[in-house]
């Protein structure tokens, strides 16, 4: 007989597992969360004792949304399994040594996790999946933002990634739906200026959808806007798995001439307006 699933969720990611825990029809654990005055973390969940199979949904972009996790897992310490879904996985980037002495913070992070299973969400780099002792799993949204670009009734589209890097995410997308996709040039300058080149690519009197992992500052983004409206697009849209959208980075992209900002839920933001529900309750349930 399988073990009847409770999905737990952490501080930071309760909409999106309200939403898994409808997606499986299972039961969510009612869970309190309260700061010290010191600043020191408490939570408990209720029931904790019965129970049977946790999965425990909690993205870390602060440290102390870290922090939650690693308290959500010991609370859970009495159930048969343990699954940690992580959408968003903080110090990612830092996922090598890249001068000496330098940590590798996504190791010393990944090291941390007790688990049975891992999932993560379109993680910044697979290598870091390795620093798991659990065997983990990286989840693709590409589809599922690519079912929403397709809902837009755009005109004659393409999928434009800010550069190289993002271009098998952005294939992903394309791919599923069928339309043309491509990259651009892109020379980082400093943390938040970039050097946009348009490579040559027909954009004209179509809509375009830039497309990225994870948008921060917003300035790629926001560069790659001004060299599709210079060749001369007609809409501009800009879509990600991972909103993090510091500062005044939405500002900062409608400025630029953004239409519409679209991403996922993994983190909970204003324009998180695509749901990875459905693509880890799918996962839970194959793995199950």
């Amino acid at each position: 007989m399988k073990a009847s699933i409770s999905i737990i969720s952490g501080s930071s990611s309760q909409a999106l597992a309200g939403r898994v825990a409808r997606a499986l029809g299972c039961h969510l654990a009612d869970i309190d969360f309260s700061t010290f005055p010191d600043g020191e973390r408490y939570l408990r969940i209720s029931g904790a004792a019965d129970i049977e199979y946790a999965v425990i949904i909690q993205s870390t972009s602060t440290d102390s949304d870290y922090i939650s996790l690693l308290q959500t897992i010991d609370a859970c310490d009495t159930a048969n399994r343990v699954d940690v879904v992580i959408p968003y996985f903080g110090y990612a980037r830092q996922d090598k040594r890249f001068k000496d002495g330098e940590a590798v913070s996504a190791r010393a992070l990944a090291g941390t996790i007790k688990a049975d299973q891992v999932y993560t969400v379109n993680i910044h780099n697979q290598n870091v999946l390795s620093y798991f002792d659990a065997p983990a799993t990286d989840l693709n949204a590409a589809p599922v933002i690519g079912e929403r670009i397709a809902a837009m009734e755009l005109d004659d589209p393409m999928i434009v990634a800010p550069d190289e890097g993002a271009i098998e995410l952005v294939r992903s997308a394309a791919e599923h739906l069928g339309v043309d996709f491509d990259y651009m040039e892109k020379t980082r300058l400093s943390g938040e200026d970039v050097l946009i080149k348009g490579k040559k690519m027909d954009v004209s009197g179509r809509d375009v959808v830039i497309m990225d992992d994870i948008i921060s500052t917003g300035g790629t983004i926001a560069e790659t806007t001004r060299v599709l409206d210079e060749n001369g697009a007609n809409r501009v849209f800009a879509t990600c798995v991972h909103p993090v959208l510091v500062r005044n980075a939405v500002l900062r992209l409608f400025a630029s001439g953004i239409e519409e900002i679209m991403a996922t839920d993994t983190l909970d933001k204003s324009v998180s307006v695509i749901s990875v529900a459905g693509l880890i309750a799918d996962a839970i349930k194959e793995k199950r």
